[in-house]
């Protein structure tokens, strides 16, 4: 290994606007959370390969020498990127004892790691034995990219600590980014794991993880907004369970029964994203008015109310929508709806004032959980010891 000791982090991600229409060729705003999911990768002499990730109880170690049974003659035929190696991953679900219809996340955690790290040690020319321990802010399942963000942690540690990309700090420096030609690389090596984790993945996730800020997607093409603002947001999760499979294939439903009435209300959830996209825009390069927060508030109304005439919407989410807005803040469904996540726009002046603390006060007597936080955060970074959280180091080193 290249260095001995590793430690990055990644963004979690939200839908500002665009979810379910997004499926049908419409804009959708994905933003990057400030709540993170960091890694610290280590070295270690054992001759073994640990994976601890807390947040899901699980503590794995594996023997270096049963791990390079796993490899081809020749380890350049794991170099490709660009495809997941269905053999590799065959065997690594034998190796760890994962059926085929096993899609759990402890279990997808664990093969996404191994794949991770035989693909891009066996390029090096070696599989080192190491410690890696993964903490999150992020809930898991929640529609947030905590599988995205552990994923761009994984690849970034480890190409980094094999040499594959070079370690962007400086001595003068606590925290720092790679630069474009880097980030591809952990943003390809970071989809793999998605591909995983999730089968068929967009993909949108793992980009938000690696760059951040706010991405405009579109039919399978993502472009960065090249100046954010910093909004800040609550993040409420309602805790209730869903499935995406179930919600999108009840919005094609209702497509294919009502097209006169729901495809043109997918039109206008695309114009809401685009005039959102422009709002941002003129946000960053010029001083943000009262005026702009007015037109982010009216098109989160909007916007919920055209998710809850597809039929994605749901009483806790209308639950989150009366509570916000009788503290006088507009909220919306983030992701696929059915219950799960919504965000709520903090205008500047509401931040330090009780307002906030109250509204979130009074989403927790619901039986939800809230944290405060921002949009537009930075992509993977690599820390030193120094930068990172007292709390999150203390989790990290615990393992």
């Amino acid at each position: 290994m290249q260095i001995k000791e590793c430690i990055v982090s990644a963004p979690g991600k939200a839908i500002l606007h665009g979810e379910h229409a997004v499926v049908h060729g419409k804009v959708a705003l994905a933003v990057s959370l400030n709540l993170r999911t960091y890694l610290r990768l280590q070295a270690t002499s054992t001759s073994k390969v640990c994976i601890n990730l807390p947040n899901i109880n699980t503590f794995l170690s594996w023997d270096v020498t049963a791990l390079k049974q796993l490899l081809p003659d020749s380890g350049a035929e794991l170099g490709n990127v660009n495809e997941l190696d269905a053999e590799l991953v065959r065997m690594l679900r034998n190796f760890v004892g994962v059926s085929n219809g096993t899609l759990d996340t402890r279990s997808m955690a664990i093969l996404a790691f191994l794949y991770i790290y035989l693909c891009v040690f066996a390029q090096s020319g070696e599989l080192p034995s190491l410690t890696v321990s993964v903490w999150s802010e992020l809930p898991t399942g929640a529609g947030l990219g905590s599988s995205a963000a552990y994923s761009v942690c994984l690849a970034a540690a480890m190409l980094c600590a094999s040499g594959t990309i070079p370690s962007p700090l400086s001595d003068q420096e606590n925290t720092a980014r790679w630069g474009e030609v880097e980030m591809e690389l952990i943003n390809r090596w970071a989809f793999q794991g998605e591909r995983i984790i999730h089968g068929n993945p967009s993909g949108v996730d793992n980009a938000v993880g690696t760059w951040g800020g706010i991405l405009r997607y579109r039919s399978g093409k993502t472009t960065a907004l090249s100046r954010v603002p910093m909004l800040r947001i609550l993040l409420t999760n309602t805790k209730v369970p869903r499935s995406t499979k179930v919600l999108v294939a009840g919005v094609k439903d209702k497509m294919n029964k009502f097209p006169s009435i729901i495809n043109p209300v997918l039109e206008s959830v695309d114009a809401v994203s685009c005039t959102c996209e422009q709002t941002l825009t003129e946000m960053a390069s010029d001083t943000p008015t009262p005026e702009h927060y007015n037109v982010l508030e009216e098109l989160i109304d909007i916007n919920q109310h055209h998710l809850n005439v597809i039929g994605v919407g749901h009483p806790s989410l209308d639950t989150l929508c009366r509570v916000t807005l009788a503290r006088g803040l507009h909220s919306k469904l983030t992701g696929a709806g059915g219950g799960g996540c919504g965000i709520t726009l903090l205008r500047p002046g509401t931040v330090a004032c009780s307002v906030v603390q109250n509204t979130i006060q009074d989403l927790r007597d619901c039986g939800y959980d809230c944290w405060e936080t921002r949009i537009g955060a930075a992509g993977v970074q690599q820390h030193s010891p120094l930068a990172v959280k007292e709390e999150v180091l203390e989790v990290l080193a615990r393992y």
